[in-house]
């Protein structure tokens, strides 16, 4: 076992050295082989150092070949640079000598359909102007394309002129009577656009328009443009009257040619409706005043001062027809005429060209408003209220359009914003100067015997005023308004409210114009309710005095109670119903009593006293053949006379003949019966001459001319 144990080791050791030895010879190995390597490395770079160094020597000698050659060759190029820099400036400048000659053709031959070669042409000319200002301004041909380019820009100017007065047509009638139609079934309108110039003309005057501003340094052409439009601008409207007229003339009534004037495989559409004002309206109340003016409800001839305009009542209403379309073209008119002017003139020259350009179509309207304004005003001097008329509607449209109108005329000249409240103005205040010596002449209209019914009827005086009224109706804003306008609050003693208290009428509130209007027209029917009992005084006959009373009250009533006159009238009179209805009764009551002088004679009074069988005196028997003979008398007398009365209302008369009828059968009855068994004439056939039957038939003709 000790000899074992030493073995072991020794054995390990000897295997352990040949390990290390083997690795020492591997090792060794690998260290010559690294060392073949580096030495063959050493080698291919001592061969690598030699090449570079042969190949930068051989770059350096090119090198120092080729620069002087690039060098050489970089300033030959620079030269020939040069060399074609100055032929081509030279060239350059030949041209300029040349321009005058080059657009010689076309500048002789103008602008005309070929604008975009003549403004190349211009452009040249213009730079060679600059050439010779800058490199040679003593040179004559200076002065030659100057000529040339002041000759271009006449012709420019020219050509401006020529397209705008060749292409600028008035507007027809119809195409501006459907830009200013409204039709009320309809929830969105359809914009009717106004085509002044063809697209392509209107580019071309754009862009000569540009030119002239930016290179000709000229302005001349805003007053062309404007003098051309505005002409164009004022016959558009002149147009537009002449359609009227001949509209008139044909059928008898304006109206837009819309829908007629289309073909008949054409869709129709509805005839526009125009609220502003309806044809017509101010012809039939002056037709009802001239038939009232000039015959009485008596068959004679009037006298009323109330005496309607003069003239042919259709054209008139076709003159107020048209100037209100008038006024509405006009606002549509320059509102395209202000897009079109935004597209050609600068915008520092817009406002002022636009005011100019509008100034003439304006001032015509003007004038025209104010020759109604100057005709209104003579009419009124002779006693012709029914002129006011005229006014209501135009005024109505003026005012309705007033804000519109202002936003069109933003940014011109006050004098010319200030030319349309200057109209409204004169209106308003010829309207009130109307409408208050319209009430004075109902107070103070004479009481002529001649020109009274004889029948008793509607004074002239009533149903003319009652008619005046009824056309304030429909213009109760505007107759408020031009009362407050003139501050006739205090003639009325209207106390104002204190929301509506201010320095000027402008201020007055549609309520307190309606309440405004509401006194004036309790003023008018005061007026006329203090001269009709003036007149009544003119009739011997006091039951035929109240019989006129009694038709002229009924008249009014009823004719506030057919109109929306009654609710007006009741804002400041709320009895003013009932107060009518007892003026009524009231005379009804006078009538009646004339009818005294009958049934007194079949009173008890002076009926003597008898007993049946009793043989009457002579004086008793006369008595009653006197009452017979009174009542007989009276009765004749009455009808014969009141059956030409008339009381044109049926339900008042029918009214009458009844309650008249009861009371004086029921008199007679008891009269007959108090006198059946009497013996007071041998010939009772001859006071006994009405049976009450017949009575009755005989208060039934009363008031009836036919019968």
């Amino acid at each position: 076992m000790g000899i074992l144990s030493r073995m072991i080791p020794t054995e390990d050791a000897s295997a352990r050295k040949r390990e290390i030895e083997e690795k020492l010879k591997q090792e060794q190995e690998t260290l010559s082989f690294i060392r073949e390597n580096l030495e063959k490395s050493d080698q291919l770079t001592k061969g690598m150092v030699s090449i570079l160094s042969s190949f930068e020597s051989r770059l350096m000698q090119l090198e120092n070949s080729i620069i002087p050659v690039h060098k050489q060759t970089e300033n030959l190029q620079r030269l020939q640079d040069n060399v074609d820099k100055t032929l081509s400036c030279m060239d350059h400048v030949i041209s300029y000598y040349h321009v005058a000659k080059d657009t010689d053709r076309i500048i002789r031959e103008g602008p005309t359909g070929r604008l975009d070669e003549y403004l190349a042409c211009i452009a040249k000319i213009q730079k060679a102007v600059e050439y010779f200002q800058d490199n040679n301004p003593d040179s004559p041909e200076l002065n030659t394309v100057k000529a040339r380019f002041e000759k271009g820009k006449e012709l420019l100017e020219a050509e401006f002129r020529n397209l705008l007065t060749r292409y600028s047509k008035p507007v027809p009638p119809i195409l501006i009577l459907d830009a200013i139609s409204v039709d009320e079934e309809l929830e969105v309108q359809e914009e009717v656009v106004l085509e002044h110039l063809p697209e392509a003309v209107l580019q071309d005057i754009i862009c000569i328009a540009g030119w002239l501003v930016e290179y000709g340094r000229n302005q001349d052409f805003m007053n062309v443009y404007f003098q051309i439009r505005s002409n164009q601008l004022d016959r558009s409207i002149k147009g537009l009257k002449e359609h009227f007229r001949k509209s008139s003339a044909s059928s008898g009534v304006p109206y837009s040619p819309a829908v007629q004037t289309k073909r008949k495989d054409t869709p129709t559409k509805k005839v526009p409706k125009r609220p502003v004002y309806i044809p017509g309206t101010i012809r039939k109340a002056q037709n009802l005043l001239k038939q009232y003016s000039q015959h009485g409800l008596d068959g004679k001839k009037g006298g009323s001062n109330l005496t309607p305009l003069e003239g042919k009542d259709d054209v008139l209403d076709i003159e107020i027809d048209s100037y209100i379309h008038c006024i509405s073209a006009f606002v549509k008119l320059a509102q395209s005429e202000y897009a079109l002017l935004l597209e050609i003139i600068p915008e520092h020259h817009q406002k002022k060209t636009f005011d100019s350009l509008i100034q003439e179509a304006l001032d015509n309207l003007m004038l025209e408003g104010d020759n109604i304004v100057s005709a209104a005003r003579r009419a009124i001097m002779r006693h012709d209220y029914s002129a006011v008329l005229t006014i209501f509607p135009i005024l109505r449209h003026l005012k309705m359009n007033k804000s519109e109108f202002d936003s069109t005329l933003q940014g011109t000249a006050a004098s010319t914003k200030n030319k349309l409240p200057t109209l409204i103005t004169s209106m308003e205040t010829i309207g009130a100067k109307a409408l208050e010596e319209f009430a004075d002449s109902i107070k103070n209209d004479p009481d002529k015997e001649y020109n009274m019914p004889k029948d008793g009827t509607v004074h002239e005086l009533t149903s003319n005023a009652i008619l005046f009224l009824q056309q304030l109706l429909d213009f109760q804003e505007t107759a408020g308004a031009m009362l407050a306008s003139q501050v006739l609050g205090d003639t009325y003693n209207i106390p104002l409210d204190p929301r509506e208290s201010s320095s000027s009428a402008s201020s007055y509130t549609s309520e307190f114009n309606k309440r405004l209007l509401s006194t004036y027209i309790c003023k008018v029917l005061g007026n006329l309710q203090l001269n009709l009992l003036s007149k009544s005084k003119v009739y011997e006959d006091a039951a035929l005095s109240a019989i006129f009373l009694h038709n002229n009250y009924n008249y009014i009533l009823k004719s506030l109670e057919k109109s929306e006159l009654i609710q007006l009238v009741t804002v400041t009179q709320k009895r003013a119903e009932s107060l009518y209805r007892e003026l009524i009764e009231q005379q009804i009551i006078s009538y009646k009593s004339s009818w005294f002088k009958v049934t007194e004679h079949l009173s008890e009074k002076n009926m003597p006293v008898f007993q049946p069988g009793t043989k009457l005196k002579d004086k008793e028997r006369q008595i009653i053949k006197d009452k017979f003979k009174g009542f007989n008398d009276g009765l004749e007398e009455l009808c014969k006379t009141q059956k030409g009365w008339a009381i044109p209302d049926k339900e008042q008369r029918d009214f009458i003949r009844r309650s008249q009828k009861t009371v004086v059968s029921e008199a007679y009855r008891a009269f007959l019966q108090r006198c059946a068994n009497i013996s007071f004439t041998k010939n009772p056939e001859k006071y006994h001459k009405y049976h009450p039957e017949h009575v009755e038939e005989m208060i039934e003709k009363l008031f009836d001319t036919s019968a």
